[in-house]
């Protein structure tokens, strides 16, 4: 079979003439008879992040690329916040996911992602429930205790007793999916151990991901005659999404087979649900929802994304950070201390969940890693009304208005002069409170009515895992290894993230 790798050979060879000896126009992409800036975003797209960056600095915040005439590509670029505000809040209604945005993640099923109108209002509904129970809450902080415990510190005593290399993004990938798993499911995949043992779900979820990026930079026609003749990324995310059914389904039957039994052991008492799946189980029907096997299965693939792959990306690039700032990373220890016990500072320990949400310097890096890094970089919306957006620019439904998280941190009109700076203090008021910045500005996690129900899950396991890696340990990157964005929905390192890790304490 054909790979992607030598499509997209086939297809920059079409255009390298051209590229070659035209390339861009000052900077920006060249609008080509029929082509549009197809050859451009080609040119690109494994710097697509940088190239957004680059784009929108040089055209004020906003920027309208122009797809071939015959695929319905044209796309709004824009990180105005007025524009941002308009399309994620004011004028909510006009801009669903729609159906365009539906088959583009069409692996996603009718998810909370995919969904719009009542289906999405109910899901999320029910979603807010379950997620800020406090049954729930209790488990997610045993939970990510128990795998930080047992998972994670076991690995990195091991390979820093060995002097071995390690990527930590790989190890933050494997906790994050071991603790989403049991946070949804109850079932332990045993990603995180020193074995690091290969699982099929979650390379099959990297798979989807990066097709699903794909989708967003070529036409249409070209990724369904892909998926027809079975090459490429859409072969790759054939196989995975026969992965990822198998593997839910199997979760699923798993769990309603659980509750029978216990349902037939307790004699009709009723048993305290603490995973998600259990709760969506058992549940009252009180939100309209038609819980069958497809809905479990949508439901689960969808927390799954969420839950796995936004807070490793977070992890990763704060870790990073971090390690590239000493002034920083001491500012951090020297908070972990304040929490602590005197006489017992200069000790490795673990810290709880109450002693982690005092920690305001703790937080405010945490926001400003995530401003630069969003685990999600880009978003897009299409109207179903024609529309003009503050800045004037008018907007039409076979338009795609797309949002740049990446760039948006990276822009001085809207974060100052030092914008490039990891800079903590900027989060923190003259009070020394976290300061309060508006969502459309602050984009992490989405903004408006769609604002994301798992933000306090990603900090409550951001700040176990910082915590604890920061205090017991000394990360050092492993000198001349590279640290770029990869081309994926989700922002991780195209590299991973190679590390010497030393224990403080020994």
């Amino acid at each position: 079979m054909v790979s992607l790798g030598y499509f997209e050979v086939l297809l920059t060879f079409i255009f390298f003439i051209i590229l070659y000896f035209f390339g861009d126009n000052n900077g920006l992409p060249r609008n080509w008879p029929v082509l549009g800036m197809l050859p451009s975003m080609l040119r690109h797209v494994n710097r697509v992040h940088e190239m957004c960056t680059e784009i929108l600095g040089r055209t004020g915040g906003t920027f309208l690329l122009k797809g071939p005439w015959f695929a319905n590509m044209d796309m709004l670029s824009t990180v105005d916040l007025a524009n941002v505000h308009h399309v994620m809040s004011s004028n909510f209604p006009n801009f669903p996911k729609g159906p365009e945005f539906l088959k583009m993640f069409d692996v996603l099923g009718d998810g909370i992602f995919n969904s719009d109108a009542d289906l999405w209002k109910n899901q999320r509904k029910l979603a807010r429930v379950l997620i800020n129970h406090h049954r729930f809450y209790r488990f997610l902080v045993k939970t990510s205790r128990g795998k930080v415990e047992a998972g994670l510190i076991p690995v990195l005593n091991h390979v820093s007793k060995q002097g071995l290399i390690v990527d930590l993004q790989d190890l933050f990938q494997r906790f994050t999916f071991d603790t989403t798993c049991i946070l949804i499911t109850s079932y332990d995949p045993g990603c995180l151990s020193i074995e690091f043992p290969d699982v099929p779900f979650a390379k099959a979820m990297d798979d989807a991901e990066e097709a699903l990026l794909m989708r967003h930079v070529v036409p249409e026609t070209v990724w369904r005659i892909q998926s027809w003749l079975g090459i490429g990324h859409e072969k790759k995310l054939s196989e995975a999404w026969k992965t990822l059914d198998r593997v839910i389904n199997n979760y699923v039957s798993m769990k309603k087979e659980e509750i029978s039994k216990k349902a037939e052991l307790k004699e009709g008492e009723e048993e305290e649900a603490v995973d998600l799946l259990t709760s969506y189980l058992i549940e009252d029907d009180t939100f309209n929802l038609k819980r069958d096997d497809k809905f479990l299965r949508d439901t689960v693939l969808n927390l799954m994304l969420a839950g796995r792959d936004t807070t490793s990306s977070a992890l990763t690039w704060f870790i990073w950070l971090v390690s590239q700032h000493p002034t920083i990373e001491e500012k951090i220890r020297e908070e972990l201390k304040s929490v602590i016990t005197e006489g017992e500072t200069e000790k490795w320990r673990l810290f709880e969940a109450k002693e982690l949400s005092k920690l305001v310097y703790l937080h405010a890096a945490l926001c400003e890693s995530l401003r630069l890094y969003p685990p999600v970089p880009i978003q897009h919306k299409e109207p179903t009304q024609v529309d003009t957006l503050p800045t004037g620019h008018r907007v039409h439904p076979k338009m795609k208005i797309l949002f740049s998280l990446y760039a948006m941190g990276r822009m001085e009109f809207v974060w100052g002069e030092d914008c490039l700076e990891f800079k903590p203090e900027r989060w923190i008021s003259d009070r020394g409170t976290i300061k309060h910045e508006p969502s459309y500005k602050f984009f992490a996690f989405n903004a408006g009515p769609r604002t994301c129900l798992g933000k306090e899950v990603a900090f409550t396991q951001m700040k176990a895992v910082s915590a604890a890696i920061i205090h017991n340990y000394n990360v050092r990157v492993v000198e001349g290894h590279p640290v770029v964005p990869n081309a994926s929905i989700i922002l991780y390192m195209k590299h991973g993230l190679k590390v010497r890790v030393a224990n403080r304490w020994i």
